[in-house]
């Protein structure tokens, strides 16, 4: 397995010690970078930086409060740096986007999220797009094989049967050794060093009016869910 090493300081905590402040000795070592499975939002990353058992001194915690670690890839794009392809095949620059709130969704149209999500969507894009509100989503046939029609077949799917009248692009890969540019930023900006993996259709990454990622949800988080969140962004 390749591995980037990097160095950085760590303090190690006996697992299950009940005195927090009785931590061993700091020191500095490398650790290999690898893609993990693990599920991980963004903002418990970036508030309380992470936890993960260590394979070479087992019954031990190691952690992080280094947040710059697994920022610095974000900070050298900005997402109005790229340019994708609509659902009609048209190139559109996400800069075009500059000042508004983002929702970024991988959607499917045979998946058992499909009707709850594509309804919530359209009814936030509706409530919200006049007050600097977008939502851009991206087909996806990675998970279960529940996209398989052609842009078009996506198009009329989402338009006619949902009435979705928010931007819908060419059809990508989110994973993988084929994963979109876009998605590669958003991944590195919102997943941590450790690269995380979107899990399932209908993961979300909401972005602020500055192009900044501030929040990852599970697939299983509704959009009705984040219509808080995303009201502190529009009135910020």
């Amino acid at each position: 397995m390749a591995s980037v090493p990097f160095s950085t300081t760590f303090s190690f905590q006996a697992k299950g010690s009940r005195n927090s402040s009785t931590l061993w000795p700091s020191m500095a070592f490398s650790i290999p970078f690898t893609k993990s499975p693990l599920g991980s939002s963004k903002s418990a990353l970036f508030r309380n930086g992470f936890s993960l058992q260590s394979s070479v001194l087992p019954g031990f915690f190691v952690k992080s409060r280094s947040p710059g670690i697994y920022a610095r890839a974000a900070t050298e794009k900005s997402l109005y740096d790229f340019t994708v392809k609509d659902i009609d095949g048209k190139d559109v620059s996400l800069g075009k986007f500059k000042g508004k709130v983002l929702l970024i969704v991988n959607v499917a149209s045979r998946c058992g999220l499909t009707p709850s999500n594509y309804s919530e969507l359209s009814h936030l894009y509706e409530k919200y797009k006049t007050q600097g509100f977008e939502i851009l989503a991206f087909p996806c046939n990675q998970f279960g094989g529940q996209e398989p029609g052609s842009n078009p077949e996506i198009k009329q799917f989402a338009c006619t049967r949902f009435k979705a009248e928010f931007p819908i692009f060419d059809k990508v890969d989110v994973n993988g050794p084929n994963t979109a540019p876009v998605y590669q930023f958003l991944k590195s900006s919102a997943g941590g060093f450790l690269g995380d993996v979107v899990k399932w259709n209908f993961e979300k990454f909401l972005v602020d009016k500055n192009g900044k990622v501030v929040e990852r949800y599970p697939p299983t988080t509704s959009p009705f869910q984040i219509e808080k969140d995303l009201q502190k962004l529009l009135a910020a």
